[in-house]
């Protein structure tokens, strides 16, 4: 037996893509099948806020909110009105005025949402959320 090419034959110069066309047809198919599944997401209500642009310079501030969606801010309860005045008074004075809230876990996302947009528009630059490492 001799692997050889004999000068009567020719080369074959053609590719098979057979092999190629059904690897081809098995992704599509996977895709088709999958798309649908990668477009359902869950629809989440967000509250709207309108955002401000920032400062420079900071001195931090802590504010709570409690169960009751009750705010705290340096110990004492306040209004969403009076925070709002006392935050602009504070940036007025200060420049700029990075805001620590701790939020308990029972407070509704959107109370939350109202309390930075009350910051944002009073001024506050920086936000920042503190929370408790669980175990």
């Amino acid at each position: 037996m001799a692997f050889g090419n004999h000068s009567n034959q020719e080369m074959m110069s053609e590719i098979n893509v057979t092999p190629l066309v059904d690897v081809m047809l098995v992704l599509l198919v996977v895709f088709i099948v999958t798309a649908p599944l990668l477009s359902q997401s869950l629809v989440v209500k967000l509250p709207r806020t309108v955002a401000v642009a920032g400062h420079t310079d900071s001195k931090q501030q802590m504010l709570a909110i409690d169960a009751r969606g009750q705010i705290s801010f340096d110990g004492a309860s306040l209004s969403d009105a009076a925070l709002a005045r006392q935050l602009a008074e504070m940036v007025a004075a200060k420049a700029n005025v990075e805001l620590s809230i701790q939020a308990d876990e029972a407070v509704p996302y959107g109370r939350v949402a109202q309390i930075i947009a009350i910051a944002q528009h009073a001024g506050v630059s920086k936000l920042s959320f503190l929370t408790i490492a669980g175990h």
